[in-house]
């Protein structure tokens, strides 16, 4: 089902994938001569907060999660990006240091863009210049909205509205089109909700008890994405 007109993702998703999308031919051409691949295993990292950038990343296939770490409170997941979408380009504008790290949820291919490629290209690029200040600006108003998501909503609410996100990340693992099984840890789940492990278990049971979703190992279907949004009571 569509949760288009019942949900605004928008919010809630960062759209880095239509930096690159239709780009000119040339430009594409110089960003891309010399980038390199390479598989990042499930948990691999990516880069680390705290490093310098020596270029973009661009998924090509598979999700990474962008996290901030702690000694105490372990991992609060900020973003989970997909295919097709970038990483890692704002501390390169910065001219600083990472401010999360970033490691692959799934065996992930995942390209690197030098460093000054991209700025090369972002200096003669009228469109890439306006698509990246529009995305960076996207970017912080979702940023905004999870800020106030963790401070002012319930577990149960923000379960409920990551898991109306989630589903829509991983539509792409439908033959059909439509909404896959979320492929995802009870850890990582929880420090996406920035709740305990136990919290998320017990909430996903009352769930499963109404019917909302079903679980196969720790894959996650969702049956009722109305009744997801409708408990997230947050458009």
């Amino acid at each position: 089902m569509s949760i288009t007109g019942i949900f605004s993702i928008d919010k809630w998703d960062f759209k880095s994938e239509s930096i690159l999308a239709g780009l000119p031919e040339e430009e594409l051409a110089l960003l891309t001569a010399h980038q390199s691949e390479q598989v990042y295993d499930k948990g691999e990292v990516i880069f680390r907060e705290g490093g310098y950038p020596s270029g973009i990343f661009y998924i090509k296939k598979g999700r990474v999660k962008k996290y901030k770490a702690s000694e105490n409170a372990g991992e609060h997941i900020i973003y989970v990006a997909n295919s097709g979408e970038l990483i890692g380009i704002a501390a390169l504008l910065e001219e600083g240091r990472y401010q999360d790290s970033a490691a692959a949820l799934e065996s992930s291919v995942v390209a690197f863009i030098p460093k000054e490629d991209f700025l090369d290209v972002l200096a003669t690029s009228s469109v890439l210049t306006r698509r990246l200040l529009k995305t960076l600006s996207h970017e912080f108003s979702v940023m905004v909205n999870n800020l106030a998501l963790l401070t002012q909503r319930s577990v149960r609410e923000r379960l409920a509205l990551q898991l109306v996100v989630l589903r829509e990340k991983y539509k792409e693992s439908s033959v059909d089109g439509r909404a896959g099984a979320i492929n995802m840890s009870r850890e990582d789940l929880a420090n996406i909700v920035g709740s305990s492990r136990e919290n998320i278990v017990r909430v996903l049971s009352e769930f499963k008890e109404m019917g909302i979703l079903s679980t196969q190992g720790r894959k996650i279907i969702i049956h009722d994405v109305v009744a997801l949004v409708k408990m997230a009571n947050y458009k």
